[in-house]
């Protein structure tokens, strides 16, 4: 574990988005890490393909959306 130093406009936006995501304050900061080390290292990828990639590699079962 470490200390992370951000501008205190990050911080703040930091704790914006932890309130609507019901994510602690660093919860929140460690989601947005993890997501940009994943979608710089995989740039063809959407947003929604990086979380449902690591929904599935948590084997997490999601319902499926059927075709209209």
């Amino acid at each position: 574990m470490g200390i992370v130093k951000i501008g205190d406009g990050l911080h703040e936006d930091i704790r914006k988005a932890s309130t609507v995501m019901c994510r602690s304050i660093n919860a929140q900061a460690e989601f947005w890490i993890k997501v940009g080390m994943l979608a710089e290292t995989n740039p063809s990828m959407t947003f929604n393909e990086i979380v449902a990639q690591q929904l599935k590699e948590a084997d997490v079962r999601l319902p499926e959306i059927e075709a209209a």
